[in-house]
């Protein structure tokens, strides 16, 4: 019989279905992703959460080393001074900026931002050392915590503390700062949709919701399964702008002074709350093998009667596998089968394996993907082989039964009737030719309440503007988002 701690874990969580907000945070507690912190609006992220962060960060960082850039790492606080170099940039982010005031008993005569993004004090310093056209490209990365006072959080999705990478870029032209906005907006693509098995949209941001500061902004937009959108990632060439705001001058080959192009880009934390929304399901997560913190566990199956020859297979099945993949052989023995069935469930992990003593006589284990593809009996000399297999399939089946979510709620309009019509019976990303201008943008939203999402890169197809019946070659994605 399972104890009280068992009950409690195995306890039904809501209906992803039925009740998605609830489901959400329930499985990122009971998963043990993350907790509320004693500060309002920020998060722990526990152990199991951390190591899939972790699990994120090397398989991003190996891509940004690939495409030549370095890490390296900036102050938390930024002067106001130099947050005010830059007027776009300081309103976007002026009413989610934390101030300190005083340093011990003692106020301060110029008040520190906690940073809320890097560019400022990232371009302070490229402006010491910048000189020179063979100083360029600069391809710089950092891995840091962000401060942003939000009014409204929720765990991983919107906290007033997180965790992101920002890359932070110049070059000598306009064209070659673009093409490196694009390129790494591609790594992000790359990496979701190949690691994190979320399929997206993606492209270029409309002006009134690029980036403070910036000249063009790109982004990856996933979709929920509630048919709500969530900017995954984003991209951005920022011109000249900051490098004019902090005097960042090099000598050109031409030997006259110009100022560098520049870039920043970035992706956070609350890419494991896309993880859980894409993924989960009503027993909890169901994470891709090549992020999941554990991709295996090995659970024995005991009765009592020649426990010791199953643990010792047990153990012995693991040194075959634990080379090349990250598994956990789960011989507990104050827990029953049952119950490590449904822990192992709600934490995602990609597969199980179990092997009883009726196993050990047909010289076999027992495969249980947690992508619900059903059991599978594998014999113990093609066990190695089959693991590789396996976690291959429940990579490209979790992807693929994504895909078909979001394709199945990805909907076209010609009118806002049609539009409101459509995102009420199927909510998701409406896709509508839009002539690009502003009064437009504004009626849409309107009278819709929904927001651009972005503009895809490839246009090959020229329409009506929704709005004004002008002809274009501009489609764009709308939805309600996170």
């Amino acid at each position: 019989m399972p104890n009280d701690k068992e009950k409690e874990f195995v306890k039904e969580i809501p209906s992803k279905k039925d009740n998605f907000s609830d489901w959400y945070t329930s499985v990122v507690l009971k998963a043990e992703l993350a907790d509320y912190a004693p500060v309002r609006g920020c998060m722990v992220i526990r152990p199991y959460g951390y190591k899939i962060w972790e699990n994120m960060q090397s398989l991003l960082d190996r891509r940004f080393k690939e495409t030549g850039h370095e890490n390296a790492y900036f102050p938390l606080f930024i002067p106001e001074s130099f947050l005010q170099k830059e007027a776009e940039h300081v309103k976007g982010f002026s009413p989610q900026v934390a101030w300190v005031t005083r340093g011990g008993d003692e106020d301060l005569t110029e008040r520190l931002a906690v940073r809320p993004t890097s560019e400022a004090i990232i371009c302070s310093m490229y402006s010491k050392w910048v000189k020179s056209y063979r100083d360029l490209p600069v391809l710089i990365n950092q891995w840091c915590n962000i401060v942003r006072w939000e009014k409204t959080t929720r765990l991983f999705l919107r906290t007033t503390e997180f965790l992101w990478q920002e890359g932070h870029t110049l070059h000598r032209t306009r064209e070659e700062a673009d093409e490196e906005a694009i390129k790494m907006l591609n790594v992000y693509v790359d990496f979701v949709e190949n690691e994190m098995a979320i399929p997206l949209v993606y492209g270029r941001k409309t002006e009134s919701e690029k980036f403070p500061g910036a000249l063009h902004t790109y982004s990856i937009e996933a979709l929920m399964p509630d048919g709500q959108a969530l900017q995954a990632g984003t991209s951005h060439n920022l011109g000249q702008f900051f490098s004019k705001a902090f005097d960042i001058k090099y000598l050109d080959d031409d030997n006259t002074e110009k100022f560098p192009w520049g870039t920043s880009w970035g992706i956070t934390t609350r890419m494991i709350g896309a993880l859980i929304m894409t993924h989960g399901d009503d027993k909890g997560l169901r994470l891709p093998p090549r992020i999941a913190p554990v991709q295996i566990v090995i659970v024995p199956i005991l009765f009592g009667k020649d426990d010791d020859k199953v643990i010792a297979k047990a153990k012995e099945i693991y040194e075959v596998i634990r080379k090349d993949y990250r598994v956990y052989l789960d011989d507990r023995l104050e827990y029953t089968p049952g119950w490590k069935f449904n822990e192992w469930e709600m934490r995602g992990v990609p597969l199980r394996v179990e092997i009883g003593p009726k196993d050990i006589l047909k010289e076999q284990v027992v495969f249980v993907p947690r992508d619900g593809t059903g059991k599978k009996f594998i014999k113990e000399a093609e066990l190695k082989d089959s693991v590789g297999k396996i976690l291959i399939d429940i990579q490209n089946n979790l992807f693929n039964s994504a895909k078909q979510v979001l394709r199945s709620k990805i909907s076209e309009a010609s009118t806002i009737e049609e539009f409101n019509k459509k995102i009420g019976e199927i909510p998701g990303f409406i896709k509508v030719f839009w002539c690009g201008s502003q009064q437009c943008e504004n009626e849409l939203i309107d009278k819709t309440k929904t927001t651009p999402r972005c503009i895809p890169l490839d246009q090959k197809i020229k329409g009506k503007c929704i709005i004004c019946g002008k002809e274009t070659e501009t489609t764009i994605y709308y939805a309600r988002a996170y």
